[in-house]
């Protein structure tokens, strides 16, 4: 009963959200039914529609469990774009200096360096929230602002090559590329840039439902979520969780860059995210935090994404920005349904 109503909320949401977009679609003077056609259909055709939906869910797993992550712990992650921006970069310069390296070093090595970077810069807000009480939505936003601007300058004036119009470093070295899946799926084209981040998010997904619902760690970072004053009379050390969890969601948020650098661009490129970071927000509040929700709320912004380019070029009065109404109305609608759980919900029942 309880899995059936935790299905139940979040599949009310979407469909309240479609909703609210027919009637948005209605008043400029299209048809819903052509709109969602085109919005949905797209994406599901084989094989670019359901490549592509694939390619941009890639990201949102990762940033989707970061944001997970952290709010298990309590914590509120709001930096997860600069986190991917600053692994981005470091995986990047990483296949760039260690170019000359053999696959099997230089493929993982890009992987930690991934990790790392995104957890460094997710454990700073965590030690200034356990040491000094700072707010870690204040401070993530802020470190965002940083993360961008110190990988826009070191391309700038580091890595940009010479003449380039735009702002991206050098290829990496073909030794950090990650394969695409056109390589081993039949009837896949490898220009599809869906490449075996896909998988390893999925690997990901399992290992962060075991971290937190099959181990002590995990179980100390719920427990410190759900009551930290009681937990840290049971013995936890709530300050440690935090950077913890901090850290792991950086780290989360930092493989984007294994998608991004090692199985698409093969490079840096300046401004590459489309706002992943904070979509991972609503990836994780549609999905409650949960690893199996987060891979289904991903798939469905994905859509949206692959979806909305086609709704762009081929209606006459509704543009892409149709995907962003629909994402922000369905974060509108879970945060309603949370309300009407908490003690407003509470009074309205005892009434």
């Amino acid at each position: 009963m309880k899995l059936l109503r935790e299905l139940l909320f979040p599949l009310a949401a979407v469909a309240a959200a479609f909703v609210v977009g027919a009637v948005l679609i209605l008043a400029v003077g299209d048809s819903p039914v052509t709109t969602y056609t085109l919005l949905i259909g797209s994406a599901l055709t084989w094989p670019d529609g359901i490549g592509y939906t694939l390619f941009y869910a890639t990201p949102l797993i990762f940033t989707g469990l970061a944001v997970a992550v952290a709010f298990r712990c309590g914590l509120l992650n709001i930096g997860a774009e600069g986190q991917l921006y600053i692994a981005s970069f470091v995986t990047a310069w990483v296949g760039i200096t260690c170019a000359g390296l053999p696959a099997l070093v230089l493929v993982p090595l890009c992987f930690l360096a991934a990790l790392a970077a995104g957890g460094f810069w997710g454990a700073v807000p965590g030690v200034l929230k356990a040491r000094f009480g700072a707010h870690e939505v204040i401070t993530t936003i802020m470190l965002n602002f940083i993360a961008i601007a110190l990988a826009s300058y070191f391309t700038q004036y580091h890595y940009k090559p010479p003449g380039d119009a735009l702002l991206e470093t050098v290829p990496i070295g073909e030794n950090a590329h990650i394969a695409r899946l056109g390589r081993f799926v039949p009837g896949f084209p490898e220009r599809i840039p869906l490449n075996l981040a896909f998988p390893l998010a999925l690997v990901t997904c399992l290992l962060v439902y075991l971290f937190l619902w099959r181990t002590r760690w995990g179980y100390q970072i719920r427990a410190t979520g759900a009551n930290a004053e009681a937990a840290q009379y049971g013995g936890i050390a709530t300050g440690r969780q935090i950077v913890l969890a901090m850290a792991l969601s950086g780290a989360l948020a930092g493989m984007v860059g294994i998608n991004e650098v090692l199985g698409y661009r093969y490079r840096y490129y300046d401004s590459f995210s489309s706002g992943y970071g904070f979509t991972g927000i609503a990836v994780a509040l549609l999905g409650r935090n949960h690893p199996v929700g987060v891979i289904l709320a991903s798939l469905l912004f994905g859509a949206l994404l692959r979806g909305g380019l086609f709704v762009d070029i081929f209606t006459e009065h509704v543009s892409k920005d149709l995907v962003l109404v629909l994402q922000g109305t369905i974060i509108l609608f879970v945060a309603a349904e949370a309300a009407f759980r908490g003690p407003f919900g509470r009074r309205i029942k005892g009434v």
